[in-house]
């Protein structure tokens, strides 16, 4: 990814955003901040549906998460914590990772996921100092994870990490989520990353009229205890053996919701832009209300 070192003005404004002050890397300091920013800055794609069209440079990426109060999906939230990462000192790689369904990992997939890895940081969890890191999955991760075959639990997910291809060129890592988690797994190889290898699947996924992402705006926040999710005007809270759904219909109500519990204000979206994203979830929600209420075959 981008050598360029963090604008010192934005990474300020960064860590302020996510509450934390700058310390040396450790395996601690490295935990709080990759919950903070899972606590504090969104997964997103309100964006697309407001026609913002927006690249995968980690540096803009960066500055809108410092300076604007927004998200991203995995390509902005990993793209910039990597560099902030690096700025505070951290050793950390990208690696092309694939997002998949019940069908499992394929070709069709890879690059659809960036994927951070932080290496240097020795102890009793990750003798050889590697870790997962991981702010783009939506509602999967809280904390980094020691790169070490096993089980992967952070409430409400127990998830499992699987060592792939050893010793091998395919060489890497399958996360495999929970039950209860909006996907099935995400698989990974060990070879470093450039943006130009996430080019084309981000064209695809922010533009093709077959991307879930087009399709559908969604916001997501992970916390300690859970994920609150909201696609449409329907809002999800999932915690450990549960999950509550409610519909949020009213457009003073919505953008409320996604300014108090997603932490997304979104104050510097033009008018135009919140209509369009209002005018696109509310068409949305009603198709789906009226194949919820067509006769069954």
């Amino acid at each position: 990814m981008s050598l360029a070192p963090l604008d010192h003005d934005v990474r300020q404004a960064y860590l302020a955003r996510l509450g934390v002050e700058p310390e040396p890397p450790s395996p601690g300091a490295l935990r709080r901040l990759v919950q903070a920013h899972a606590e504090r800055v969104p997964y997103e794609t309100l964006w697309i549906q407001a026609g913002e069209g927006w690249g995968i440079d980690p540096h803009d990426a960066a500055a809108r998460i410092a300076h604007q109060q927004r998200g991203g999906y995995c390509y902005h939230l990993n793209g910039a914590l990597g560099l902030l990462l690096t700025s505070l000192g951290y050793d950390v790689r990208a690696h092309v990772g694939g997002v998949h369904g019940p069908e499992g990992p394929s070709a069709a997939v890879r690059g659809n996921h960036l994927v951070l890895t932080v290496a240097g940081l020795p102890d009793e969890a990750a003798p050889d100092g590697t870790w997962y890191v991981d702010a783009g999955l939506g509602d999967a991760l809280h904390s980094p994870v020691p790169l070490v075959a096993g089980a992967v639990t952070q409430p409400p997910f127990a998830m499992t990490l699987e060592q792939t291809g050893a010793g091998t060129e395919a060489a890497g890592w399958h996360l495999v989520h929970d039950s209860f988690g909006g996907f099935t797994g995400m698989s990974w190889t060990d070879a470093l990353a450039s943006t130009a290898d996430f080019e084309a699947q981000h064209q695809r996924l922010s533009t093709s009229p077959e991307s879930g992402f087009v399709r559908v705006a969604m916001a997501e926040r992970r916390d300690a205890t859970g994920v609150d999710v909201v696609r449409g005007l329907v809002l999800s809270r999932i915690e450990t053996g549960s999950r509550s759904d409610e519909q949020v219909t009213d457009r003073a109500a919505w953008f409320g919701l996604l300014a108090e519990r997603f932490a997304l204000p979104l104050r510097e979206l033009a008018p135009e832009g919140r209509d369009r994203l209002w005018g696109h979830v509310l068409a949305a929600h009603r198709r789906w209300e009226q194949q919820q209420a067509a006769p069954r075959p």
